[in-house]
C-alpha cells in the first residue's frame, strides 16, 4: 500500500506538461486512452463522419513550428494556455505540440491568429 500512496503523491505533483507527456506515453506505449477520448470515439458511424466534420465546432490547437521569433511565440503560448514560462517554453521546444484541446472555433481562430502574428506555424484540427 505504501507504494500506491507514493504513486498517488507523484501523480498529484505533476505539472500540466508532465501530465500531457504521461497521457502520450500511456496512449502510445500501452494503448490506454483518456476517458474523454472514449466519449468522442462513441460518436456517429464512419459514413456519417463527413457531415459532422463540416459542422465542427471544437478544435485542437497544434503548434507546428515556432519560427524565428521563438521568444514571442513562448509568450503567446504562455498567454493562450495559462501555463508558466518554463512549461510554455517546453511546449515550444517540443513542437509539434498540442496547446489546447476541444476549443471553441472562435477561441481557436483567435489563438491561431495570435500565434501566427508572433511568427509560429499553427494547425487547427
Amino acid at each position: 500500500m505504501a507504494d500506491l500512496k507514493k504513486l498517488a503523491e507523484s501523480l498529484t505533483g505533476l505539472t500540466v506538461l508532465e501530465v500531457n507527456e504521461l497521457k502520450n506515453i500511456l496512449k502510445e506505449e500501452y494503448g490506454i486512452e483518456p476517458a474523454a477520448a472514449a466519449v468522442a470515439v462513441a460518436g456517429p458511424a464512419a459514413d456519417a463522419a463527413a457531415p459532422e466534420e463540416a459542422a465542427k465546432s471544437d478544435y485542437n490547437i497544434i503548434l507546428k513550428d515556432a519560427g524565428s521569433q521563438k521568444v514571442a511565440v513562448i509568450k503567446a503560448v504562455k498567454d493562450i494556455t495559462g501555463l508558466g514560462l518554463g512549461e510554455a517554453k517546453a511546449l515550444v521546444d517540443g513542437v509539434p505540440s498540442t496547446l489546447k484541446e476541444k476549443v471553441p472555433a472562435e477561441e481557436a481562430e483567435a489563438a491561431k491568429k495570435t500565434l501566427e502574428e508572433a511568427g509560429a506555424s499553427v494547425d487547427l484540427q
